[in-house]
């Protein structure tokens, strides 16, 4: 359960170190600090022979530009204070990353094993009833996105509810991202969030003067990881870095505790594990304990489940030279100072995790166009390949190496594109962050720097909009 009123505050004491340092008008850092709109919504559900009454909210923190985007949860512990926090970090996150959203987020109050699928079908459908009905769902004004107890299903009937209400929308299909390829989804979406931490974590590797802060070298092979949560993002974040960058996931933490192996753990065979029992208990490839192994130690640690995982009580035992926020808020504003003053690098949750909401902007691309990305090009561009293949080859008198002509020779399809341009946002987004904080002492960490190209990009539209 996440304590939503520490995580408001965290978030919002985040936000006015990067105010401070920019100096703000008065005022105006109190206008983007605030929610502009939060919906308390109460609707009732007949089920099993009687009424059900549930509480559902959405939060817009800010709607310039428009659409104001951000997942939508279903939880027992969902509340607007949690609900506004997470809105106030999708502004700075889509600010961060250059995207043309403001933020939103939104919840609602039920335990989805509660009830069976058609159930929560219903009980969906009625919530996307009440945000369409006030203007909080829309391809225009509010586009929402998988998050914490949904998924692409959820999606679908949230989409399939706003296109019966309003028939007349050619762009319907874009009130919602993160659905499936057959329903107007990406490829490439359902592990965008996990390949965004991937190409967060090279970038930094990438980068001489941050990876000299920790001591180490520029090299990811052999690196030793710890994974909290082996969810969606946990699982393809632990799945690319293993099997793409050489890394070793040498401990993953779950609800019943941790699995370890200290020459690397089969992350697909743990995957199947907990599909098939619902814990790390009992996996044959490693050796389980009830306790936490965010204390071990190792290289890289991401924790990638809620809010607050790390924080002043347990910041001490943190033993990783870099943690790497994958879920929204893990590290609180506390155990943050703590973990600065040890020397710990943090790349925060605001860069780290928004390859989910990029991706999102892909699909919302992709969905108000009506046209796949690489539909029209990917020919033209194969054929491009072959007739300088061809060239190269009268040139040289050698034929082009079989092992090369695959990747070069075919024209790139929508998942290259999708990773090709979450890759170049990640990498961007970095350098900027990376070049603030080495050129100021007055900024100390990379959170800091996150935040101040955030506010500062959110206070210029303001300003230009006249409002600030």
């Amino acid at each position: 359960m996440s304590n939503s009123h520490g995580f408001l505050a965290d978030v919002t004491n985040m936000f006015n170190d990067a105010a401070e340092i920019l100096a703000l008008e008065e005022g105006l850092a109190e206008k983007i600090a605030v929610c502009n709109t939060t919906l308390t919504t109460r609707f009732g559900v007949r089920l099993r022979g009687k009424m059900y009454t549930f509480e559902g909210w959405r939060a817009v923190h800010s709607n310039h530009p428009s659409p104001a985007k951000g997942g939508i949860r279903f939880a027992p512990y969902a509340n607007h204070e949690e609900v506004e926090a997470l809105a106030a970090l999708m502004s700075y996150k889509c600010a961060l990353m250059d995207l043309p959203f403001g933020g939103s987020k939104g919840a609602l109050k039920v335990d989805p094993n509660d009830w069976a699928p058609h159930e929560m079908e219903r009980i969906t459908r009625r919530f996307a009833q009440e945000l369409a009905r006030h203007e909080f769902l829309s391809p225009s004004q509010n586009v929402p996105a998988p998050d914490v107890g949904t998924n692409e299903t959820t999606m679908i009937w949230i989409a399939d509810e706003y296109r019966r209400m309003k028939s007349h929308d050619i762009n319907a299909n874009a009130c919602v991202t993160g659905k499936p390829l057959a329903m107007g989804g990406i490829e490439g979406r359902i592990e965008a969030t996990g390949r965004g931490v991937q190409y967060a974590i090279q970038a930094f590797f990438q980068t001489p003067e941050d990876v000299a802060k920790i001591g180490m070298d520029e090299s990811l092979e052999g690196r030793t990881v710890v994974v909290q949560g082996l969810g969606n993002v946990g699982y393809h974040a632990a799945k690319f870095l293993s099997e793409e960058s050489g890394c070793k996931i040498i401990a993953v933490v779950e609800r019943d505790g941790s699995i370890r192996n200290p020459d690397g753990l089969d992350i697909e065979a743990l995957r199947k594990h907990m599909t098939e029992t619902g814990g790390v208990s009992g996996f044959e490839g490693g050796e389980f304990d009830s306790g936490s192994a965010l204390s071990d130690a190792c290289d890289i640690l991401i924790p990638a489940a809620l809010e607050s995982a790390i924080h002043d009580g347990n910041a001490h035992e943190i033993k990783a030279k870099l943690i790497v926020e994958a879920a929204n808020g893990p590290v609180t504003y506390a155990a943050n100072t703590i973990l600065r003053e040890r020397g710990v690098v943090i790349i925060p949750d605001l860069y780290a995790n928004a390859g989910g909401v990029t991706v999102s902007y892909f699909e919302w691309v992709k969905n108000l166009t009506h046209i796949p990305f690489g539909l029209m090009e990917r020919r033209r561009d194969e054929e491009g390949s072959r007739m300088l293949a061809r060239q190269i080859e009268n040139m040289t008198g050698c034929h082009f190496p079989a092992e090369s002509a695959e990747p070069f020779l075919s024209g790139a399809r929508e998942i290259d594109l999708v990773r090709s341009g979450l890759d170049e946002k990640m990498r961007s987004a970095y350098g900027e962050m990376s070049r603030l904080w080495n050129a100021s002492e007055d900024i100390p960490d990379l959170r800091t720097a996150a935040y101040i190209i955030a506010v500062k990009r959110i206070a210029e539209i303001y300003r230009a909009l006249g409002i600030g």
